[in-house]
């Protein structure tokens, strides 16, 4: 089973995969973790990736996630933000995706996003992250006004609820 919690910047993907992770007792895997020096430098600088950065990135963690569906699975942290990349993460899966979008307001992330420290995503990112974020088809849609530990309990029942 792979499950990736999906989302814009500040969202809380990794807090929430991280949890999840040592509920399902499944490896945790942050997206954050692949990104090149030249990637974080210019998220770093407020400098928004395209598709030419992005692409190789998603192309790494593919062939990450494909390895880890062979040893059982795992949970990944991922923003996935296009149609187009969630389909090239699942591309080399036999098996489909659980897809988690995490939705919250741009005010609500802006906050969080404010009070973050020690992360290299400028917060200055975030809009250039709503323009890009094509709403997913077939995902579970969780808010994130609910604590982490309530989200995860939600993935967790709607996931079990909907194999039987």
């Amino acid at each position: 089973m792979i499950i990736v919690i999906m989302g814009v910047t500040g969202c809380g993907k990794s807090t929430v995969g991280e949890i999840l992770a040592t509920r399902l007792n499944l490896p945790f895997l942050d997206a954050d973790n692949f990104h090149n020096d030249e990637n974080k430098l210019k998220m770093n600088q407020g400098i928004p990736l395209n598709d030419d950065d992005r692409i190789p990135w998603l192309s790494l963690i593919s062939e990450v996630l494909t390895d880890q569906q062979n040893k059982g699975g795992a949970i990944l942290a991922c923003s996935a933000l296009k149609k187009q990349y969630r389909e090239l993460l699942q591309r080399n899966l036999p098996s489909t995706i659980i897809w988690v979008h995490l939705s919250g307001s741009a005010e609500l992330i802006s906050e969080r996003l404010n009070n973050r420290k020690g992360h290299f995503m400028s917060p200055d990112l975030l809009n250039s992250q709503f323009e890009t974020l094509e709403y997913p088809d077939g995902a579970l849609t969780i808010s994130i006004k609910k604590s982490p530990e309530n989200i995860v309990e939600e993935i967790i029942n709607e996931i079990y609820q909907n194999e039987s």
